[in-house]
């Protein structure tokens, strides 16, 4: 039976290969990027983004997820209810009480980030608070708790700059090729080809890699936060109206819908989006959700 903490040193060891993975990969597509361009610096230049995107994803990426979501810290004060199901949630699992925040956004959605329980966050969108009634507010926000208690977040979050830093590097060495016909004269041309395909296909790598570690956590999470608030029902109930829902999200995000609950892009994704959809189907979630 699965418990909030079966997988949490499975998560960190995949977090240290997930971290190492990404450096040797992005110092490989600077190696590849310099000998296209003739510029050696650049080599040296993707060792040192390598390391340091590595360090700010480690200690920033949850503050970094936060601010792409638009989303506000709130205080008690502000939000009795929603601190007071949160903290008895959390209070159950023995985990510290997360920073609770606010989205403003009619979609019903929420997500959880941090590298750990103790620098762990919440943020839950008004249409969520809205839109549910308690024990569908409970099962969604357990469900999120159990992303902190397995470990989830953190792999989750590391995912949100890595695979951005590599993006904006293919991005940069597409955009020389125009500004850079002298050096790149003195490149050989198979090279340029390597580097060029490489561009291309090193953020469809990192996106896959997302899409690799996301839809297996979602069930996770959906059993553990069924077992925690002994009521499967709840999250089942949620999840059918996230499924029926219509409504968009202002800010989603790519590099970020991973982390989320369910789809930010909604019913209304396009079929691109839908090829890397970052989620289980959710009518499979409720199947499993209903059947125990």
């Amino acid at each position: 039976m699965p418990s909030l903490y079966t997988h949490q040193s499975e998560n960190v060891r995949k977090t240290v290969i997930l971290m190492t993975g990404f450096l040797v990969f992005i110092i490989a597509l600077g190696w590849v990027f310099s000998q296209a361009l003739a510029v050696p610096e650049i080599i040296y230049v993707a060792i040192f983004v390598a390391v340091i995107m590595n360090v700010i994803a480690y200690w920033s990426s949850d503050k970094i997820a936060i601010a792409l979501a638009g989303a506000k810290f709130v205080t008690r004060e502000e939000q009795t209810e929603l601190y007071r199901i949160v903290e008895n949630l959390a209070i159950t699992t023995g985990l510290p009480l997360p920073k609770i925040h606010i989205i403003a956004a009619p979609q019903i959605n929420a997500f959880a980030t941090g590298r750990d329980a103790r620098h762990a966050a919440i943020a839950v969108t008004t249409g969520a608070l809205q839109r549910l009634d308690k024990s569908e507010l409970e099962g969604v926000l357990a469900h999120e708790l159990s992303h902190i208690g397995n470990r989830d977040i953190l792999v989750s979050t590391v995912v949100v700059v890595l695979a951005g830093i590599i993006a904006l590097m293919s991005d940069f060495f597409i955009r020389s090729l125009r500004f850079g016909s002298n050096r790149r004269g003195k490149a050989g041309g198979v090279m340029l080809i390597i580097a060029l395909v490489a561009a291309i296909l090193a953020p469809i790598a990192a996106t896959l890699i997302r899409l690799a570690i996301s839809r297996q956590r979602e069930y996770l999470a959906d059993a553990s936060g069924a077992l925690l608030t002994r009521y499967p029902e709840g999250l089942a109930s949620a999840l059918a109206k996230i499924s029926a829902d219509s409504e968009l999200m202002p800010r989603a995000h790519s590099g970020t819908a991973h982390l989320y609950i369910a789809n930010p892009f909604g019913k209304g994704a396009k079929t691109f989006v839908k090829l890397f959809q970052t989620h289980p189907p959710i009518e499979e979630r409720i199947k499993r959700l209903r059947s125990h």
